[in-house]
C-alpha cells in the first residue's frame, strides 16, 4: 500500500470520529495512565490489515509500542491473539474503534477473496476485484484482495482503457471506440473490451485489442468464444459469478474472473478487542 495515502486515509477517519476531543476518555484517564489492547480474532478467516494497527496507533501517539503475531494473508482462527497495542490509555482508546472496523473489513474481504481462490481451484484462472468498491475505500479493499490471493484489476478510470457495452453504444461500434482510443492513447495502457455476442468478440480480435471480457457469458459459451481468441490477447469473464457456480467456471479457459462480490456483499471478520491495565 502507499504508506502516505495511508497515513493521510487513517488521519481523515480519525478526524471525522475524534473530532476536537474524545470527551469521555479525557475526562476519565490522564495522559501518563498506560494500558493494553488486545485484538482476538473470533472467528476463523485471513487476516490484513498489519500497517492499519502500526500507522493507526503511532499518529496518535509513536510512543504506543505494537507487538504484531501475524502477518497480513495469514490463516486465523477463532480465539487467536492477534495484535497487542500498549501504551497510553487516552491513545488507545481514541484509536481502537476506527482501527477495528478497518482491520475487520479488510480481513473480511481477504477471506472472501481466499474462499472464491479456494472455490475456483485453478491453476491457470486468476481471481481479480472490480471496481465495485467503498468510495474512500478503494486502496484499502483492492489491498485486501491481494492478501486473500486475488489480484486487481483497474485501480480506476484513469489507469486502462475498459471499453463497455455504453461507450459501444454511443462510439458506434468497437471498432470506432478502439480507433478514436488508439489515436490518441500511449503505449502504455492496455485497451479491453466488453463483449457479449460472437460478432462482438470477432470485432475487437479484428481491432487488435489487449483484453477481450466474456461478460454475462456462461461456461460453455465462453468455451467456444475463447476459440476465437488468439493466445495474445487477455480473457476475461465477468458478470452472474458468484460462489455458488464459480466452480463451473474453472475450466472455461480465461485468464481472469473477476468478481464485484469481493468488495461489494462481503462480511466484516469478527475480530474484538480486549482492553486491560498495565501494571
Amino acid at each position: 500500500m502507499n504508506k502516505l495515502k495511508l497515513r493521510s486515509l487513517i488521519e481523515q477517519f480519525f478526524i471525522e470520529d475524534i473530532g476536537e476531543q474524545d470527551i469521555t476518555t479525557d475526562l476519565i484517564f490522564s495522559d501518563n495512565t498506560k494500558g493494553e489492547v488486545v485484538f482476538l480474532a473470533k472467528e476463523t478467516g485471513t487476516f490484513c490489515g498489519e500497517d492499519i494497527i502500526k500507522t493507526g496507533f503511532h499518529l496518535l501517539n509513536p510512543q504506543v509500542n505494537i507487538q504484531l503475531f501475524v502477518k497480513d494473508g495469514d490463516p486465523i482462527k477463532a480465539g487467536e491473539r492477534l495484535a497487542v497495542a500498549s501504551g497510553e490509555i487516552s491513545t488507545l482508546l481514541k484509536g481502537e474503534r476506527v482501527i477495528l472496523n478497518l482491520i475487520q473489513r479488510m480481513s473480511g474481504i481477504a477471506t472472501l477473496t481466499r474462499k472464491a481462490v479456494e472455490t475456483l481451484d485453478s491453476s491457470f484462472t486468476r481471481i481479480c476485484d472490480t471496481r465495485k468498491t467503498t468510495p474512500g475505500l478503494r486502496m484499502l479493499e483492492k489491498y485486501a484482495v491481494r492478501c486473500g490471493g486475488g489480484y486487481n484489476h483497474r485501480y480506476g478510470l484513469y489507469d486502462g482503457v475498459m471499453i463497455k457495452d455504453n461507450h459501444i453504444s454511443f462510439a458506434g461500434s468497437i471498432t470506432r471506440a478502439v480507433d478514436l482510443v488508439r489515436e490518441k492513447l500511449g503505449h502504455m495502457v492496455k485497451i479491453e473490451v466488453e463483449t457479449e455476442t460472437k460478432d462482438q468478440v470477432i470485432e475487437a480480435v479484428e481491432a487488435g485489442v489487449d483484453v477481450i471480457m466474456f461478460d454475462n457469458r456462461t461456461p460453455d459459451e465462453i468455451k467456444a468464444l475463447i476459440k476465437l481468441v488468439p493466445d495474445h490477447i487477455i480473457t476475461e469473464a465477468s458478470g452472474g459469478i458468484d460462489l455458488s457456480n464459480l466452480g463451473s467456471y474453472r475450466d472455461c479457459g480465461v485468464h481472469y474472473i473477476s468478481l464485484g462480490f469481493l468488495t461489494h456483499s462481503y462480511k466484516a471478520l469478527d475480530i474484538s478487542v480486549k482492553v486491560s491495565m498495565s501494571e
